[in-house]
């Protein structure tokens, strides 16, 4: 049986879209790309992870949408300039980023060994990788380049950065998780696939 949303699950989104939005104000230009370097995807993967599929995808989703109607809510920038900008293809993947992580974290269990590999996995591939699944392409066709060049530009130098927030994520998250469970915090005590 499916429940609705809940006041504390809500509560939790906006306190994690509001942790988003400061993020994004707290970055470092790198000069020779239009990416920075920033704590967004960090924060996309705790959000993810902390709030589960369902919350989380509408916290980071929430984000985007008003900053998209123009409130100037990433980088103290807002409308469809930013969304369209260089960087608008990595910033459309936060709420996808954010749905992946929670799905596949759900299955992680424990506080050993396995489950911090495992979750530094989901976080790697959902909270990292996939982003520049969207964002590079977009930063080549916004920039004019070739693909490789966008890889130059808007993936590699950001490997190894992607990587440290990941396993400083799962740091944090396998024992969070185990006192606080995705149940726990959105308040929502039957275990059902879209919340949990």
């Amino acid at each position: 049986m499916k429940k609705s949303l809940t006041m504390r699950g809500l509560a939790f989104s906006a306190l994690f879209g509001a942790l988003l939005v400061v993020s994004s104000y707290l970055n470092i230009h790198l000069g020779f790309t239009p990416i920075p370097i920033s704590l967004e995807n960090l924060v996309v993967m705790l959000t993810g992870a902390i709030l589960g599929p369902l919350y989380g995808f509408c916290s980071v989703a929430l984000v985007v949408v008003l900053t998209a109607l123009g409130i100037p809510l990433l980088h103290g920038s807002g409308g469809f300039a930013l969304l369209l900008g260089p960087t608008g293809g990595f910033v459309w993947a936060y709420p996808f980023a954010a749905l992946l992580i929670g799905l596949l974290l759900k299955r992680v269990k424990g506080r050993g060994v396995v489950a911090f590999v495992l979750t530094f996995l989901a976080l790697e591939l959902c909270g990292s990788l996939l982003l520049y699944v969207s964002g590079v392409p977009w930063l080549a066709h916004k920039a004019g380049i070739s693909l490789q060049k966008a890889m130059a530009l808007g993936c590699y130098p950001y490997l190894p950065g992607d990587a440290v927030k990941a396993v400083l994520a799962a740091v944090i998250l396998v024992p969070v998780r185990q006192v606080f469970p995705v149940s726990r915090i959105t308040g929502v005590k039957r275990m059902i696939d879209l919340t949990e």
